[in-house]
């Protein structure tokens, strides 16, 4: 018998496994995927989280409270004082 039939070496099949990444990992990657498929859908169902928040900054229009009237903060004591003539 010129032929021997040698076992394969274990260290064939160990590298191969080695550098597989474990089926777990597929599985919570998996998982992390339909978390973020279905969060994103709750959150876009939900809508803005406050008023005037659309995401786009391009309309010029200010939201309240951003300090355009001179750094009053929106109270009424700049108001007070542009109607004191009216009157």
């Amino acid at each position: 018998m010129t032929a021997e039939s040698r076992p394969k070496s274990p260290e064939a099949g160990a590298s191969a496994r080695a550098l597989a990444p474990p089926p777990v990992l597929y599985g919570f990657l998996l998982l992390l995927a339909l978390m973020f498929a279905v969060s994103y859908a709750v959150g876009s169902v939900a809508g803005p989280v406050a008023p005037g928040m659309s995401g786009s900054s391009d309309t010029g229009v200010e939201a309240p409270g951003n300090g355009g009237a001179g750094g009053d903060g929106g109270g009424s004591g700049g108001q007070d004082m542009d109607m004191g003539g009216m009157g």
